[in-house]
């Protein structure tokens, strides 16, 4: 995991790493980069090494001018390659102001056993809370119901959530490798990577038990992530956020669960004239792509009049809608 200026959050982060239950601690490592820290990080890491039940691995970069999320995330996962050497293993990874339930590792484990990449569910720790966020979050969870009632697959969760943080995602290694890690963005690093593990048609779990509680404070250290989101909700409270439209959603998922089905029985005109593609075009798509899944998610564009954001209010009424009517699966 990257760590930059976290000597106030890392002991509550040691200490639920410490308390993993189902697991052999002794069989993982923990690896830490330091992303320029000016204040005690690693002072805080050395004192607690010794009483550790698994090994830890640091590495410190100098200071940088502008942060770089990504980039950090990047280095520390390649301290985790590096540690398991020419093994066949798991690369999970948090953030320093979370703490993992008691059973992370062993329900991420378990993800990973049906599924190449798990982005586990992220519960705010309530001290700073934001009404506004709960329902924005409480939206997106009931849009990713509807997406597997409409286009379901077998690996992935009964009970999936919109969730895709840093402070909650596991790889296999042969598929981190594959997507070729996480791209060095300022922000946003850790939808972008799971973006481009759905394309490559790598089974993506969002797993409802495999949690971690992470801070809502409004000083975070990645540009644009969830504490300046957050901090801008509390600047505007009364202005209204806006959200995908749940039809325009509904019609990708649609799409979707389509091409999926065209690509396995070698329907692809039908899919060509639903989409208004040239058929040599999903042809070739096909041809390059690994599996369905690769071939859904690449060849669905957005409807035809794109992705409309629209108010919360609008977007919750026009969903509860959408959840009333029978739900069409794809055939």
């Amino acid at each position: 995991m990257p760590v930059r200026d976290e000597e106030k959050t890392l002991p509550r982060l040691l200490a639920g790493l410490s308390a993993q239950a189902e697991c052999n601690l002794a069989r993982i490592t923990l690896c830490i980069f330091l992303d320029g820290c000016a204040d005690r990080s690693a002072a805080v890491l050395n004192a607690h090494a010794p009483a550790l039940p698994f090994p830890i691995m640091v590495r410190a970069a100098a200071p940088q001018p502008v942060a770089n999320a990504g980039r950090a995330r990047r280095a520390a996962m390649d301290i985790g390659q590096a540690a398991l050497g020419s093994q066949d293993g798991l690369l999970l990874t948090t953030d320093a102001d979370s703490v993992p339930a008691s059973d992370w590792i062993a329900r991420s484990r378990a993800a990973l056993d049906v599924a190449d990449v798990v982005a586990g569910r992220i519960i705010r720790i309530a001290a700073e809370p934001s009404r506004l966020q709960d329902r924005i979050e409480t939206y997106y969870d009931r849009l990713c119901a509807l997406r597997r009632q409409l286009d379901p697959v077998s690996w992935d969760d009964a009970d999936p959530h919109h969730f895709t943080g840093g402070a909650n995602l596991g790889f296999r290694r042969a598929a981190y490798a594959a997507i070729g890690g996480f791209q060095p963005l300022r922000s946003g690093e850790d939808a972008t990577i799971v973006d481009d593990a759905a394309r490559l048609g790598l089974r993506v779990r969002r797993d409802g038990a495999s949690i971690v509680q992470t801070s809502s404070r409004r000083d975070g250290r990645a540009v644009g992530g969830l504490a300046t989101h957050l901090e801008q909700l509390d600047r505007s409270p009364e202005v209204t956020p806006r959200c995908a439209h749940p039809a325009d959603m509904a019609w990708q998922y649609r799409m979707q669960a389509l091409a999926r089905a065209s690509f396995d029985a070698e329907r692809l005109d039908t899919m060509a004239g639903l989409l208004d593609l040239p058929i040599d075009h999903l042809v070739r798509v096909a041809r390059d792509c690994a599996n369905s899944e690769a071939f859904a998610m690449r060849i669905v564009p957005t409807p035809p009049g794109g992705i409309r954001q629209v108010g919360l209010d609008e977007a919750e009424s026009a969903l509860a809608i959408l959840e009333r009517q029978p739900m069409e699966r794809a055939a």
